[in-house]
């Protein structure tokens, strides 16, 4: 009998493994519209949909393994960073999905609300939010939109040695920065980031990149926090920027 592994689980949504099969589950139907249009729309190897039935969507699992954990050293060799590059260039290179990203001033303003709830709840130094939030100004400039993943993780990004296999998650993809996403992939593992930037095949403003590690950690520990997660990786990221 196969064993059902619950790969995350919070109050908004679950992921269960049984056997080779994957079944997400989600209290926001349209966070699972986004996610099966854009593997539909994607031009790199994603899941198979096997079947979706409200709230319920089951998805094939990949083949392979993942290109790292945030807060742990990645054993995969320079070879498969740059074909996550690749792989990322790809898919910026594609026709932007019909549906917007969050807009600067979004999240700007959001931003400035957790730095504001991170300091009231002295939940990290003064000094250290101070410092990241300036250091993330960098990334609160114009761009030219392209099709975002939205969180290309090291736990998204499927190899088999060199090779992508597929990735995952799409809920979030968007209309968006490319830079974010690179941003996304080296968040914790900046000494790839020669590799991945070799890879995506064009030059790229490290210090917009540098600025989105900060931003997207200080967004994400209160949400780590409230959903029972261990926000260390994150704060560890924004201690590094000190």
């Amino acid at each position: 009998m196969q064993e059902v592994e619950v790969v995350v689980a919070h109050h908004e949504r679950a992921t269960l493994r049984v056997g080779e099969v994957f079944l997400k589950v989600d209290t926001d139907q349209t966070r699972t519209d986004v996610e099966v249009e854009a593997m539909a729309l994607a031009p790199i190897p994603t899941p198979e949909v096997l079947w979706r039935r409200p709230p319920v969507l089951a998805l094939a699992a990949l083949p392979g393994t993942a290109l790292g954990r945030l807060g742990e050293p990645s054993t995969a060799p320079p070879a498969a960073w740059a074909a996550a590059g690749a792989a990322a260039r790809m898919l910026h290179d594609a026709p932007l999905p019909p549906w917007p990203g969050r807009s600067l001033a979004e999240i700007a303003s959001h931003l400035d609300g957790e730095c504001e709830w991170l300091v009231t709840n002295d939940v990290l130094a003064a000094d250290v939010v101070t410092r990241n939030r300036r250091v993330a100004e960098a990334a609160l400039r114009p761009w030219t939109p392209v099709f975002m993943h939205g969180d290309l993780q090291v736990t998204h990004v499927f190899l088999d040695g060199d090779e992508i296999t597929g990735v995952i998650d799409w809920s979030e993809a968007a209309q968006g920065d490319a830079l974010f996403d690179l941003a996304t992939l080296t968040l914790g593992h900046p000494e790839h980031l020669d590799d991945v930037v070799a890879g995506y095949g064009t030059d790229v403003d490290r210090e917009v990149i540098r600025a989105w590690w900060s931003l997207r950690s200080l967004r994400a520990v209160r949400w780590l926090v409230e959903h029972g997660f261990d926000p260390w990786p994150e704060v560890a990221v924004l201690r590094s920027q000190l």
